[in-house]
């Protein structure tokens, strides 16, 4: 029982963000080459449910959505919140503020209408941005091709400490020409992914 309990204990802390209990089923069988009893299954997931429960412990495994997962304990939400808030403002490159600018300031905004503005491919820093939850895909354009629109989220206000977008520095409006945000891109951040260079 302990064995299964490690072996599930490693496959709720490998998934992302969560795993079902057929996912965990079904990977432990193919991996111990063997049947698992559904009793014996929920019994070491109670058993590792009762672990983390333990007051000596900041995590705890949750069932949400379908699947398990580990999640910090309400008691340490805050302290998480201020390091999640310190990590991602320091890790948000210059292509993507520029970019995540470009989405508050003009939202809802597609990825041509941001690159328009730019000058360069957008499409790694709409990408990092999106994986960070500060801008979300809010609908398409009635436009050709109908493309992708996109705006700031909750996580957005919260991060830069804004009660609304009326919080917002005033600014011009931009136009591609005369307030292109940021410097000129050399040559070869035009041939390539500009993100995928200044990103790295």
């Amino acid at each position: 029982m302990q064995i299964l309990t490690q072996h599930i204990e490693a496959l709720i802390f490998a998934a992302d963000p969560s795993i079902s209990y057929d996912a965990i089923k079904t990977a432990l069988e193919a991996s111990m080459d063997t049947m698992i009893s559904d009793e014996d299954l929920r019994d070491a997931l109670h058993t590792l449910t009762e672990k983390y429960a333990a007051e000596d412990s900041a995590l705890e495994v949750v069932e949400i959505a379908g699947g398990f997962r580990f999640m910090t304990k309400a008691a340490f939400h805050h302290t998480v919140g201020v390091y999640l808030k310190q990590n991602t403002q320091k890790k948000l490159s210059k292509a993507a503020l520029e970019t995540l600018s470009i989405v508050a300031y003009k939202q809802p905004v597609s990825r041509t209408e941001i690159e328009a503005i730019r000058g360069v491919n957008s499409e790694y820093s709409i990408q990092k941005l999106l994986d960070k939850e500060l801008i979300e895909i809010s609908g398409r354009s009635e436009g050709p091709g109908k493309p992708i629109l996109y705006s700031t989220t909750a996580k957005f206000m919260d991060y830069f400490g804004l009660k609304s977008m009326h919080d917002l520095p005033q600014i011009k409006e931009f136009t591609p020409a005369e307030n292109q945000i940021g410097e000129p891109a050399p040559a070869e951040e035009l041939k390539d992914k500009d993100s995928v260079i200044q990103e790295n």
